[in-house]
């Protein structure tokens, strides 16, 4: 084992910089979302950004930790970490608490702690110890399988406590499988079943089947060397009308009523007026005051402590899940585009990092901790500006809470003590 030298001891203050960016402009705008009266103190417990600015302390004393550790740490336990925080999430099951009729969270006196936050580094640990593995190789199946198995579990774990924002997350990592070998073949099929999905949800079995099949017969028509015969094009069709049908059967019988109510008004499915404006009421509530938020803005925004339906309470869940409408109203155009691109950045930073790496074991994590950063961002603004359909999921860094703000930090803060030592990795 190498040990570190000093000399090839160095932090990347790009990444650092935009972290401190991102979690003091967070903690402004849950100022703004959960204030109530005068503020006489940042310290007031009995506010919420009181609490946020204590987790905030918490979190340096908790990057000083993960830096202090040594970076050979992380990849050596990587499967001990995983074991620890797939067990956190099955003891949900028996301790957990229900909140928002999720049972996500441990009670610990008046705090709570979500272990899904924390199970996302470990599986990003764990995918990068099996795939920097000498005997690992994607184009098998079976090491897909694999691969495939360790971000499974966790989002099988996570579904069953009615928390599907978060089990989204974990398609993230297919980013990171196609970076490392995955054949194309898989994206497209991914990318096919999602669009299929929104097509028989929209137009039904019959147009989708219909669909389907002028397409498929049309790339074997037309192609000028027919790889494929027509038994397997037929085969294809056929797979697709199934899975057009699974997903009828999945959506009117499996999903609860008010996922499938968001999912209607996303794709415009429902015809009664008068149950889409219940609807609109009562599934769409939030999306619609977030959206008058936003556009309330303008431009440059309406000021810091000046958003009214920010301060009037309008956006339910503003200083969580919605706390970019908070950004698009005080801080207007201006203000919501600083704040993607200082995602945007971050995620830039940390590929181009992640291909400087030496170590499989530390670009396999990089890729990891830029996908999720990715899903979360693109998932929660496109849902608080209606783009996609409503699911709670945080805006990493931004959203108030301790186990999401602690989460991503050790998410992120592996990574840059990975990259701090890849001038030891020889």
């Amino acid at each position: 084992m190498h040990r570190e030298n000093h000399r090839g001891f160095k932090f990347d203050w790009v990444i650092i910089i935009l972290f401190l960016l991102l979690v003091s402009f967070g903690w402004l705008n849950i100022m703004s979302a959960s204030h109530v009266g005068d503020i006489e103190s940042y310290f007031d417990m009995n506010q919420l950004y009181g609490k946020q600015l204590v987790f905030l302390g918490l979190t340096l004393v908790l990057i000083i930790l993960i830096l202090s550790v040594e970076a050979k740490f992380y990849e050596r336990f990587a499967s001990i970490i995983y074991i620890v925080a797939m067990l956190a999430l099955v003891g949900l099951f028996i301790f957990g608490k229900d909140v928002n009729g999720a049972r996500s969270w441990y009670g610990i006196g008046s705090m709570t702690i979500q272990p899904s936050e924390f199970a996302k580094f470990a599986t990003a640990l764990a995918v990068a110890k099996y795939m920097s593995d000498l005997q690992t190789d994607m184009n098998t199946l079976k090491h897909q399988f694999r691969a495939v198995a360790i971000i499974i579990v966790p989002a099988i774990l996570i579904l069953l406590q009615n928390d599907a924002g978060s089990t989204l997350v974990y398609a993230s990592f297919f980013f990171v499988f196609y970076r490392e070998g995955l054949q194309q073949i898989y994206l497209a099929i991914v990318l096919s079943a999602i669009i299929l999905a929104v097509f028989a949800l929209k137009f039904g079995i019959v147009i989708t089947g219909i669909t389907a099949a002028i397409f498929i017969f049309g790339i074997y028509f037309f192609r000028r060397k027919k790889r494929a015969s027509i038994v397997q094009s037929v085969v294809i069709l056929l797979t697709c009308i199934m899975f057009s049908a699974g997903v009828k059967l999945f959506y009117n019988h499996v999903l609860r009523p008010h996922q499938q109510n968001r999912i209607s008004l996303w794709l415009r499915l429902e015809k009664d007026p008068a149950k889409l404006e219940q609807m609109k009421k009562e599934e769409a509530y939030n999306l619609i005051q977030s959206e008058k938020a936003i556009s309330s803005g303008g431009f440059s925004g309406k000021g810091f402590l000046e958003g009214t339906r920010t301060t009037g309470k309008f956006v339910p869940e503003q200083e969580t899940d919605y706390i970019f409408s908070t950004v698009g109203e005080e801080w207007g155009f201006l203000g919501s585009t600083f704040v993607v691109i200082l995602f945007v950045a971050l995620i830039i930073r940390i590929l181009f990092l992640a291909e400087a790496q030496k170590s499989q074991f530390s670009r396999v994590y990089g890729y990891a901790v830029a996908s999720i950063i990715f899903i979360h961002f693109t998932i929660n603004t496109g849902m608080v500006m209606g783009l996609i359909p409503t699911v709670g999921i945080p805006l990493p860094f931004f959203s108030y809470g301790g186990s999401g703000l602690w989460g991503f930090t050790i998410l992120l803060f592996i990574f840059v003590k990975l990259d701090s030592n890849k001038i030891n990795e020889w």
